[in-house]
């Protein structure tokens, strides 16, 4: 909690019950869940908080590197709390979006500038497939 109250502090934003349920149900999920989503949520336990006040907040966290914004081909972003470099597996027929931890590919951010010379300003590695749950359901 320390780190989002701190950062919010330090960029000049109050430290609201809205920004720390954003926050914290970003870091709660694997569900890298879209705006629409964080609002249908936390509208019952926040009912002053507007869809507006969720894609400002979710901008400044993505400013700030406390998020990361993935665009997985959706007509809406998705949004991850997990910041280090990782890919994504979606689900081209469900949606769904996973994390992948390779440690080959998480390492490849760091071999690219050295290896060719390329200054990466910004990675995002999406695989797309059918997950499990929907073969298993086409079987």
């Amino acid at each position: 909690m320390k780190e989002i109250t701190q950062t919010l502090r330090e960029n000049g934003l109050k430290v609201t019950p809205q920004r720390i349920a954003i926050y914290n149900m970003l870091l709660e999920t694997h569900a890298h869940p879209t705006a629409e989503t964080i609002y249908k949520t936390l509208s019952p336990q926040h009912p002053a908080m507007s869809l507006a006040t969720i894609y400002k907040t979710l901008d400044f966290f993505k400013q700030v590197g406390l998020v990361q914004e993935l665009n997985v081909g959706e007509s809406s972003s998705r949004y991850d709390a997990m910041v280090t470099p990782h890919p994504h597996l979606i689900c081209t027929h469900c949606g769904k979006v996973e994390d992948l931890m390779i440690d080959e590919l998480s390492h490849l951010h760091q071999k690219l500038p050295q290896d060719i010379g390329f200054d990466i300003t910004f990675e995002q590695l999406l695989f797309y497939g059918i997950c499990h749950s929907c073969k298993e359901k086409e079987a």
